[in-house]
């Protein structure tokens, strides 16, 4: 029998925060938001854009460059569409960078380059759903709203040890979250839930002696602490196969297309290939190829996991004289442009099989 623990309570959590906090190049740390300074929202939006199914070790160079590159909102909204694909390239989920653009589009055109200061405000905007919006109204601007993301389900899964899984679970533990989140500083509790879940309260092998909230956790007090959260069966992925053309020109350029606005890795750069068939199939050969060449297959398929699917691609390359024309709606890439073309990750993996180092930056 266990006997009842006590509630969690904001402050100890809070109180954890101040002496523990990460430092993040996004983040106001604690001591100067109680000073009285204020985040700046555009590095929160951006962060918060970025760090959607991605971790803050890959987000950390990438949030710095753009950063770097576009200071304000205002910068981005005036850069090519083609520029933010290239910056973007290799975080993966790409309708996220189309969105990023239209969303700095839509923040200076219609207000004045200043973001809407509460969730609702927020959620009108191009990009931005129910977390995104509650995470930059709490952490901008102090708004109480529930932030709730996958650190968060993890720890207020096991403090209540909520039987129901993930994602049904998702509706409850947004009432609890809702129910601990303090009126004043909010967006530091918001935070603090986000670090104890990534440094504490770890998917294996949680520090629970560390954990401000140990003596409130029914699941570490149980035992149970790595049984939670409860996840519903996974299905298995679908398989698709298809084949992608490296061709390399004798200048060592390779040819290189645009994907279609619309669908999977809209707007991204890619080497021609084939459509990605329902599988298990064979893919297409070398019939499929852009242009007549003495292709070759590499002997081992280039295999990329999907979100919703795995795909098996093989990779057929040629090698073709430096006055080889570029088809129609192709071009030429030549050796020091093609790092910085917007390769997302599958197409570099089908040019580095067929040639090693080629995807990477010319210092």
């Amino acid at each position: 029998m266990i006997p009842s623990l006590p509630p969690p309570r904001a402050a100890d959590l809070l109180a954890w925060y101040d002496r523990h906090a990460r430092r993040l190049p996004w983040r106001t740390p604690p001591a100067q938001r109680r000073a009285g300074v204020k985040p700046d929202p555009y590095r929160v939006w951006l962060s918060e854009i970025m760090l959607q199914q991605t971790n803050v070790t890959t987000v950390k160079p990438y949030f710095e460059a753009f950063l770097d590159r576009w200071p304000t909102v205002a910068d981005l909204a005036a850069a090519s569409t083609e520029d933010v694909m290239k910056a973007w390239a290799g975080l993966g989920y790409y309708s996220r960078a189309r969105n990023l653009k239209a969303c700095a589009d839509t923040v200076v055109r219609d207000h004045g380059g200043r973001f809407p200061e509460n969730a609702a405000g927020l959620r009108d905007l191009p990009g931005i759903g129910a977390y995104t919006s509650a995470a930059i109204a709490s952490i901008a601007h102090d708004e109480p709203a529930a932030v709730v993301d996958g650190n968060v389900e993890r720890v207020l899964s096991r403090i209540f040890a909520v039987e129901t899984p993930l994602p049904a679970a998702k509706k409850e533990i947004g009432v609890l979250q809702a129910e601990l989140t303090p009126a004043r500083r909010a967006g530091d509790y918001a935070q603090a839930m986000m670090d104890l879940g990534a440094t504490i309260c770890s998917p294996k092998r949680p520090a629970c002696s560390l954990c401000p909230w140990e003596a409130s956790c029914l699941a570490h007090a149980r035992g149970t602490e790595e049984l939670y959260p409860r996840k519903a069966a996974k299905t298995e992925r679908p398989e698709r196969a298809g084949a992608a053309f490296v061709a390399i020109r004798a200048d060592g350029a390779i040819l290189l297309r645009k994907r279609a606005e619309r669908g999977l890795l809209g707007g991204m750069t890619e080497v021609p290939g084939s459509d990605w068939i329902a599988g298990p199939a064979p893919a297409p050969g070398s019939a499929a190829a852009p242009l007549a060449a003495e292709w070759q297959r590499v002997a081992a398929p280039v295999v990329h996991v999907f979100t919703h699917f795995r795909l098996t691609l093989d990779i057929w390359h040629a090698r073709l004289p430096e006055t080889e024309p570029a088809p129609v709606g192709a071009w030429w890439a030549s050796a020091v442009e093609l790092p910085h073309e917007a390769l997302p990750s599958v197409m570099k993996k089908a040019i580095e099989a067929a040639a090693p180092g080629a995807t990477r930056k010319r210092k």
